[in-house]
């Protein structure tokens, strides 16, 4: 059974907006039966142009569940979010599925209608069509932004010269800069 928690960002998040939270996730149980106690965190957020943002996310054993709609109306962006995460679970609940028991997680299994077999999901592999090879340069965080924007990419991969680890730099849609550090 899916637990659902939610919070609000500048709204007070009323009995009517959860009740229909944990109506529409409901219907993700169907999905969920032999996951160990799921967890859903919804967060509502609203701007001061009356529009509201509506974020889901479901981690799970080696992998995160998320889904995100900005919209004038929650109960629209509720329902899209609802969608996205349906057709994210359908698309790779086969190669999850797979991937867990080769990890030797035997009882982590997303159910659910329309299971693909085997053969019909090696058919869809993710096709990658290019590869890069980077050699890590030691910078701070302020440099790598520097280095990105001067390539014009979304997403800059370094070498933090403090710690000595690998992060990454990416630029947000709202546009301001975000900083992923790994765990050494």
């Amino acid at each position: 059974m899916l637990t659902i928690n939610v919070r609000g960002e500048n709204i007070e998040v009323t009995d009517a907006i959860r009740n229909y939270v944990e109506k529409r996730l409901s219907n993700l149980n169907k999905y969920f039966k032999d996951v160990d106690r799921p967890i859903a965190h919804v967060n509502l957020k609203v701007y001061s142009d009356k529009t509201s943002k509506v974020e889901v996310t479901i981690p799970l054993p080696y992998l995160i569940l998320r889904a995100e709609k900005t919209d004038s109306d929650m109960y629209k962006g509720i329902d899209a979010v609802f969608e996205k995460l349906e057709r994210q679970i359908r698309k790779y609940k086969t190669r999850i599925n797979r991937k867990s028991r080769e990890k030797g997680i035997k009882d982590f299994d997303l159910t659910g209608p329309d299971v693909l077999t085997e053969n019909e999901d090696s058919s869809k592999e993710l096709p990658i069509v290019r590869t890069k090879r980077v050699s890590l340069k030691p910078m701070d965080a302020q440099e790598a932004v520097l280095q990105m924007d001067m390539l014009g990419h979304n997403f800059f991969v370094f070498e933090d010269a403090q710690t000595n680890g690998t992060s990454i730099v990416y630029k947000r849609k709202d546009g301001r800069y975000g900083l992923i550090e790994t765990d050494e």
